[in-house]
């Protein structure tokens, strides 16, 4: 399917244009890329959740807490 986006702000284009680059896609790409991630749900199931949580490494709320104030202190 092809969609089309008519009047972008001359901004919003060099922005895209921007990010494309960066990300060395093309602009195409890039723009499919930012409309696949802001359809996708956010919201973690539990079963995600426990596992990112697992994947850190945390068993309780002190190693949460440890883990914030390590993140806040090496800014």
């Amino acid at each position: 399917m092809n969609l089309s986006i008519k009047n972008v702000p001359e901004e919003v284009v060099e922005r895209l244009r921007k990010g494309a680059k960066r990300n060395r896609r093309s602009m195409q790409r890039e723009l499919l890329v930012i409309v696949e991630e802001a359809m996708t749900p956010s919201r973690l199931t539990i079963s995600e959740l426990r596992e990112r949580v697992r994947q850190l490494g945390l068993r309780t709320g002190d190693d949460a807490t440890a883990m914030i104030r390590e993140d806040r202190d090496a800014c």
